[in-house]
């Protein structure tokens, strides 16, 4: 469908490429295990995921800070357990789950499959709205860096997706135009209608199982991405 249109593919990289939600849990077993903290890894986990996307959605909309998003994601997931966790514990946690998240490397599946098939025929790129100190060591320990021409990152363009001006910077940084590149990522409104409102052709990798909608094409597997470039 975009074969002969595309020429630049931007990907997002959490819950697109890099496996968020493996590679948190693991983190977190870690971090409980070397702090002596007994939890219920399993159902901590089904608290937190969707309070952290809540608090990440608030970070992207300027909300929040960096040092709350942090702190508040794990403050708001021990009160729901119950559990009296000092903010001490929870301060440190919270810099060793960032220290730890980017040394586990597990990557949604086929990831390495479409950038193989990808890269001899597009300029690949990520738009990430993670934490800059994070977002490369992600992609060097997952072996994935060698296939990206930019990473762009909400840091380094100082504003977050679905703020126009990063894919606009983004663009810039790729000497492309919007009718040329293509964005796929996991979330609608800030990957999917972020990108879409300068131009770019889009593709919602649909990871959270979100309802269908009519802003361009949805994919539930990344390999079908075949089917359009």
């Amino acid at each position: 469908m975009y074969k002969d249109l595309v020429t630049d593919v931007f990907f997002d990289l959490d819950h697109t490429l890099w496996d968020f939600e493996k590679n948190s849990a693991l983190t977190f077993a870690k971090i409980f295990e070397e702090s002596g903290l007994e939890v219920d890894l399993d159902r901590f986990l089904e608290i937190y995921a969707p309070i952290n996307l809540a608090y990440w959605k608030l970070y992207r909309e300027e909300k929040i800070s960096k040092p709350d998003l942090r702190y508040a994601r794990l403050r708001n997931t021990f009160d729901r357990l119950s559990m009296l966790v000092d903010d001490e514990i929870i301060n440190t946690l919270s810099v060793q789950y960032i220290e730890h998240l980017s040394t586990f490397n597990h990557l949604v599946p086929n990831t390495l499959a479409i950038l193989d098939y990808l890269q001899p025929n597009y300029r690949l790129h990520i738009i990430t709205n993670g934490f800059q100190e994070v977002q490369r060591k992600k992609l060097e320990n997952a072996s994935i860096a060698k296939y990206f021409e930019h990473v762009i990152d909400s840091e380094t363009a100082g504003v977050k997706k679905p703020n126009p001006y990063i894919f606009d910077f983004s663009l810039e940084q790729a000497a492309v135009a919007p009718e040329k590149a293509i964005m796929i990522g996991d979330s609608l409104e800030a990957d999917v209608l972020g990108a879409r409102a300068v131009g770019l052709h889009t593709l919602h990798y649909n990871a959270h199982n979100d309802p269908s909608h009519e802003h361009g094409e949805i994919i539930d597997d990344l390999i079908e991405i075949k089917a359009y470039l």
